[in-house]
């Protein structure tokens, strides 16, 4: 009886010690298949963000206007959208434009100046109508006016 219970005792101790041993082996395969993904991830990662970087350099850029911002125009071109949340047309324009962002050319901004609240600029540009669009140079001089582009392509098309 007592070698027996010797027996059972060393074959627990021993199925005890492999299944330790496995779970150990199991254990560190995981972590080792862990660390693979994780350094996959990264790379996957890192091509992304280099990807996100390429298409924000490659594509231009939709903002609200500052003055600041014209200084944009020193490398590209600078379109002033005078816009107002009540004027169709407008909010047709600007769902356009937010819809095909990848498609504003690069060096191209395109400034959303709010039409109701910027009496200054409407002075100082001439706008009397909202949808007007204007192109600027770095100094904010007026390189050219035009009214009612329907999408973003007829707005860029107007870019001189």
């Amino acid at each position: 009886m007592v070698l027996v219970i010797v027996v059972v005792i060393v074959g627990v101790v021993f199925a005890s010690k492999n299944d330790s041993e496995d779970s150990m082996q199991k254990d560190s395969q995981v972590e080792e298949e862990m660390m693979e993904k994780e350094s996959a991830s990264k790379t996957e990662d890192g091509k992304v963000m280099a990807e996100k970087e390429e298409t924000m350099m490659e594509s231009g850029s939709y903002e609200t206007y500052s003055l600041e911002k014209l200084a944009l125009a020193s490398e590209g071109d600078v379109v002033l959208f005078f816009r107002a949340s009540w004027c169709p047309t407008c909010r047709a324009l600007d769902a356009d434009i937010k819809a095909n962002m990848k498609n504003i050319p690069a060096k191209v901004a395109i400034l959303d100046v709010d039409y109701d609240n910027s009496t200054a600029l409407k002075q100082k540009y001439g706008v009397t109508y909202q949808h007007t669009l204007v192109q600027v140079d770095a100094n904010g001089n007026q390189i050219t006016k035009w009214k009612g582009s329907p999408t973003l392509a007829s707005l860029i098309e107007n870019i001189k």
